[in-house]
């Protein structure tokens, strides 16, 4: 069976009819914004890193392993003009345990709901003035945050490691979202991948997000698309079914299969220009502080219960620290909170199994 058409075919067989009608077209804390690299910038392009990120093949390679998801370029329509509703009227259509993806900047603070991205993949939106992108690939379970600089993201259509290909329509050029990374194409004046600034988006629930931050603002659903919000296309999170269950196999192929962990269970992956590592998040839920290597250099991730998300440090000293209850204690007794160690904090994101190591083969593993 072709597989783009298998992932057409797979929607359609989950009621996702109104999606078919849309197609053709407070300081530092846990959920700072962080940004990776520094900026450089040429008129409307988005900012770029100063040092690129790492690709799993030859960059002349990743354009021809591109395939099609399905629908076609904007099929699956960014939000171009978010509106933001309080937790109250959120509440009415929120169940606790829904995902959300969370972010806090100095004076912004805002949750956008896994039931809305799954059917827009792209907000482009706006974050203490400074224009941004968050963004959300159901078929890899990743939720990531990129500045946007004058331009704005769409959806290409195509896939990549099962994993979306952004656009900026600036300049057209394909930026996979995982990747962060340009893919080479006529929009290239040079051989030299170019990796976007990130800013760290927290993947928790919304019972969770409101009790941390019980003023945040809520994507709203008058988003301008005819969508059934109450139905997520794909199956269910809350409890995991469908194409979210363990057990179930990625729609598209994988350029790497390993079975040391379901193809579906949750990684807390972290990536510099220097390399790759992840930490099963099972573990690090149970385990934390979990210590780890990226490139040769000691690295620490620290779990944080109150949002269910954690946090990766690069420890090149070998710091000791012990997790008591909600904080994370040094050795000399101080405690911190687990978004705020005394280290310098590398931005991860939670990944599926599959698709990290599709991305990163090589990374070192933590379970």
């Amino acid at each position: 069976m072709d597989r783009a058409v298998g992932r057409r075919g797979f929607l359609a067989a989950v009621g996702a009819a109104s999606l078919a009608g849309c197609l053709g077209d407070a300081g530092a804390g846990p959920d700072e914004v962080e940004t990776a690299g520094t900026t450089t910038a040429d008129g409307e392009s988005p900012p770029t890193a100063e040092r690129s990120l790492p690709l799993p093949f030859p960059p002349a390679d990743l354009r021809d392993m591109a395939v099609s998801g399905g629908p076609g370029k904007d099929g699956i329509p960014a939000i171009d003009d978010p509106s933001f509703e309080g937790p109250n009227a959120a509440d009415q259509h929120l169940e606790p345990g829904a995902p959300v993806f969370g972010v806090a900047g100095e004076t912004d603070v805002k949750a956008y709901p896994q039931s809305i991205l799954v059917w827009h993949e792209v907000v482009n939106d706006a974050i203490d003035g400074r224009p941004v992108s968050v963004t959300y690939c159901p078929l890899t379970g990743t939720a990531m945050g990129f500045l946007r600089g004058g331009t704005t993201f769409g959806v290409s259509g195509r896939l990549f490691n099962n994993n979306l290909i952004m656009y900026d329509r600036a300049t057209e050029t394909w930026w996979p979202q995982v990747l962060a990374t340009a893919i080479p194409g006529p929009w290239n004046e040079s051989p030299e991948t170019r990796s976007l600034r990130e800013f760290r988006v927290v993947w928790t629930t919304w019972e969770r997000w409101r009790e941390r931050h019980p003023d945040t603002g809520v994507l709203s659903r008058e988003t301008g698309y005819a969508k059934n919000y109450d139905v997520d296309p794909y199956g269910s999170y809350n409890p995991r079914r469908g194409y979210y269950g363990l057990g179930s196999e990625p729609l598209f192929r994988s350029y790497a299969e390993d079975e040391r962990f379901d193809a579906k269970a949750v990684v807390l992956g972290a990536r510099t220009a220097e390399g790759s590592v992840a930490f099963l998040k099972d573990s690090l839920r149970s385990a934390s502080p979990m210590a780890g290597e990226l490139d040769g250099v000691p690295h620490l991730a620290v779990y944080d219960a109150d949002l269910d998300t954690g946090y990766v440090y690069r420890n090149p000293e070998g710091h000791e620290f012990d997790h008591r209850g909600a904080d994370v204690v040094g050795a000399d007794g101080t405690a911190h909170a687990p978004a705020d160690l005394p280290l310098p904090r590398v931005l991860a994101f939670d990944a599926m199994w599959f698709a990290w190591n599709g991305f990163y083969p090589g990374s070192s593993v933590y379970d």
